[in-house]
């Protein structure tokens, strides 16, 4: 394998936890959202990953997002007669995001961020020390 397909790789994994990390603003900035814009409560989404098998290389595998899906847990239900949206019997549904898995999913999606953009710069000196070797 190519020290380049680090690269790649790398590159990859940065892509699809960019998009796991937007998907998890986005489920945060809608945690009190009642409507959407299909008129129901907002549903969570998740970012499905899949590995990507390298034609040139057997040895190497890449990351890709394979879809986002919502999730379909049922949100909680509160009771508020004074919301405005509350039905008749005075209750809400709210959206099924749930705050604390939101926020393990960052940490780790930006975990896993920073790992990558390490091995990066790991590939990168260690390419500009083998240009300077024989100087």
């Amino acid at each position: 394998m190519s020290l380049f397909n680090v690269f790649k790789i790398s590159g990859s994994a940065m892509s699809a936890q960019s998009m796991r990390l937007n998907t998890v603003a986005s489920n945060l900035a809608n945690a009190d959202s009642v409507v959407s814009s299909d008129g129901k409560p907002y549903q969570a989404k998740q970012v499905v990953f899949k590995a990507v098998q390298d034609a040139a290389n057997q040895n190497a595998s890449t990351v890709a997002v394979d879809g986002v899906i919502e999730d379909n847990r049922p949100g909680k239900v509160v009771y508020d007669p004074k919301h405005p949206m509350a039905n008749s019997e005075g209750y809400i549904t709210m959206p099924n995001v749930n705050v604390t898995e939101e926020m393990v999913n960052m940490i780790s999606a930006s975990r896993a961020y920073q790992n990558n953009v390490e091995t990066m710069n790991a590939a990168k000196t260690m390419l500009l020390k083998t240009l300077n070797i024989g100087q």
